[in-house]
């Protein structure tokens, strides 16, 4: 089991409870595959540095997680198919991060 921190940039014109359950459908993606939610963090609406598919802002949330290695494959194949998803960046933590 691996670290990792999930930021997500959602379309902006979602509503709040369309927002939130777009989290917990990524959140129980990653118990579902035997991995670990840590935090949850949503940032809420934020100006995009630039223009992504004609918005300047978005709605952002980060996640830290612990999953296997070859689940970060399906929630890519999540992320890619969910199209309230405008940019998604996963990244692996070291022993520095998680403390």
């Amino acid at each position: 089991m691996n670290n990792y921190e999930l930021m997500v940039i959602f379309t902006p014109v979602l509503s709040e409870e369309e927002f939130k359950s777009a989290q917990a459908k990524f959140a129980a993606l990653v118990k579902e595959n035997g991995g670990t939610v840590i935090h949850t963090n949503p940032w809420g609406l934020k100006s995009l540095a630039y223009p992504i598919a004609k918005k300047t802002t978005g709605l952002y949330w980060v996640m830290e997680y612990s999953a296997p290695t070859i689940f970060n494959e399906k929630l890519k194949t999540q992320l890619l198919r969910d199209e309230s998803v405008m940019r998604h960046m996963y990244t692996a933590l070291d022993k520095y991060a998680v403390e």
